[in-house]
């Protein structure tokens, strides 16, 4: 009588060529591990993860054309059973509970990725969490200073939708509002619409201004 296990399989998503080789020979020398499918966009992620159905996605959250986090996002709605692990460069305590709020299990910055990478997707196949110590520490201060540091209501009603969030990348890409409508398949005039709204709603006066917001809020790499 033969048995048969089944392949744990891994989408890469990442802009950078060598960084996805580099996660591709590391995945690809685990037994039982392939590499199941390349994105190097956030927006081919999605499409590739609906097509392949990978056991774990592991995402670079500065992509171009929809970044890691709203990436994750519609991942995890189309396919909750597909784990998540976010890769970054980026260290802010803000950033690391937005990613965990968009559904991922695993946070590990690409400093920290040759020590954890394995580790993590051992954990995720399992569909447990993994967090580094210094993931953790900020989580923990979390969950302590939470009722402290609540979020006004003014606040609250000024975050971005993630339809809002995809609107203000490809503007801050350099996208102008005829191709951002073709991309995200709505209409040039609902394009020029939400681009008004989501200056309004941040308070701010020009694409430059636009710009630097996406920049600072980590939705675009300088």
């Amino acid at each position: 009588m033969t048995t048969t296990t089944s392949l744990l399989r891994i989408l890469i998503a990442d802009d950078h060529e060598v960084m996805r080789d580099g996660t591709r020979a590391l995945i690809e020398r685990q037994p039982g591990w392939e590499v199941c499918g390349i994105a190097g966009t956030g927006r081919e992620a999605v499409a590739q993860a609906i097509k392949l159905q990978p056991n774990i996605v592991i995402m670079d959250m500065s992509m171009p054309d929809l970044n890691g986090l709203d990436a994750a996002v519609q991942i995890k709605r189309r396919l909750p059973h597909t784990e998540i692990l976010m890769f970054t460069a980026h260290e802010t305590d803000e950033l690391i509970r937005e990613v965990f709020e968009a559904g991922a299990k695993s946070f590990i910055f690409k400093s920290e990725a040759h020590h954890f990478l394995v580790d993590a997707i051992q954990s995720l196949a399992k569909h447990k969490p993994f967090f580094t110590n210094k993931v953790s520490q900020v989580l923990f201060a979390d969950i302590l200073n939470r009722s402290e540091t609540r979020p006004h209501a003014t606040e609250a009603s000024n975050r971005l939708t993630m339809r809002e969030r995809e609107i203000v990348q490809l503007l801050s890409e350099g996208q102008s509002n005829k191709e951002v409508a073709a991309v995200l398949g709505i209409s040039i005039r609902t394009a020029e619409t939400h681009r008004a709204s989501v200056l309004r709603k941040l308070s701010l006066d020009s694409l430059a201004s636009l710009v630097r917001y996406a920049i600072r809020n980590k939705i675009i790499e300088a």
